[in-house]
């Protein structure tokens, strides 16, 4: 078997979600760590190549790998890292603020196909995973909306992207944000209303921040209730909290999430489909999708093709390591 090369760029948590779901995968090989602080990730891992990001010419040639996962925030370090990497070497990233994915799609396809790589962006459990169920809910039964919603547990289901969000702004030393699902919305949709949903109707959203000894309390929560694209349409609760209760009573990235659509057959009978995941690491889930994603990407590399691609694109058979025989006769 010839192992498929995969560089990690970024060590957070997705990062090292990735990290050990290529340890669980025998058709992968850490290539490497790339990061923006090489000495910092060098003194957390042993025996694993570490470079730094901002030279890639450098480090591709180094570390030779058939693929980058990207494993930085959607906010600040997808939009710069994705569009110049994808120039030197096969990309996969979990892109996730919805709004902006046609424009990051185009700039990843322009900069791919240019470059004759393959860019997979925007997969995780959602985008992603859920993209493709609204997608097949939509297909196999016309005239319905498919919804997706977060959170469903009291606890509600932390969201990586949103914590990242919240720690880019000035004075938040640390952050998590759980998004909690608004139950009346998810039984209109189960009785076949296909309501319209404003962004706040269907979410509320809850933030626990640790500032920084000289902060602004009121002109961070500011910050955050105006942020568009994360909080500005959602009914938003801030907590300040410090750095030992957000350490012990916040712990845990767990998530979960639901796939809804309903509507009516030819002859008027009802007609649902669900689709729920349940996550005890968020970061964990995503990295190991990102990995099927890699596969999937290293394959379109060797047949040849270019440009950028989703979940979408991709036939599902490009994820797994089995083969047509073996996908036939377990699992159709």
């Amino acid at each position: 078997m010839t192992k498929i090369r995969a560089a990690v760029v970024g060590y957070g948590n997705v990062g090292r979600g990735v990290m050990a779901s290529i340890r669980n995968n025998p058709d992968f090989e850490l290539a490497g760590v790339v990061s923006r602080s090489p000495e910092r990730v060098k003194k957390a891992v042993s025996g694993i190549p570490v470079m730094k990001l901002d030279n890639p010419s450098a480090w591709i040639e180094a570390l030779r790998p058939d693929v980058a996962i990207l494993c930085g925030g959607s906010k600040d370090d997808l939009p710069r890292q994705g569009p110049e990497l994808c120039r030197h070497v096969t990309t996969v990233d979990s892109f996730d603020n919805h709004s902006r994915i046609p424009e990051y799609f185009a700039a990843m396809n322009e900069n791919a196909t240019a470059a004759g790589k393959v860019a997979v962006i925007s997969t995780g459990w959602d985008p992603g995973m859920f993209s493709l169920q609204r997608v097949l809910a939509g297909a196999f039964m016309p005239g319905a909306r498919a919804y997706g919603f977060y959170g469903l547990g009291p606890k509600g289901g932390l969201s990586m992207g949103h914590s990242d969000a919240l720690r880019t702004i000035p004075g938040v030393r640390d952050a998590r944000q759980y998004t909690h699902a608004v139950p009346d919305a998810i039984e209109r949709v189960r009785k076949g209303e296909n309501p319209v949903f404003e962004p706040g109707d269907m979410h509320t959203r809850e933030c626990f921040v640790v500032l920084e000894p000289d902060a602004d309390p009121a002109a961070v929560t500011k910050a955050i209730m105006e942020m568009p694209g994360y909080f500005a349409p959602y009914q938003t609760t801030v907590n300040f909290v410090t750095q030992e209760e957000l350490d012990q009573q916040y712990q845990g990235f767990p998530h979960d999430g639901l796939v809804v659509a309903a509507a009516v057959t030819g002859n008027g009978n009802p007609a649902l489909t669900e689709y729920r995941c349940l996550w005890g690491s968020n970061p964990e889930a995503t990295a190991n999708i990102l990995v099927a994603h890699a596969r999937a990407a290293v394959r379109l590399q060797r047949e040849g093709r270019s440009g950028a691609f989703t979940i979408l694109d991709i036939p599902p058979a490009y994820f797994t390591t089995l083969s047509r025989d073996e996908l036939l006769k377990h699992w159709m």
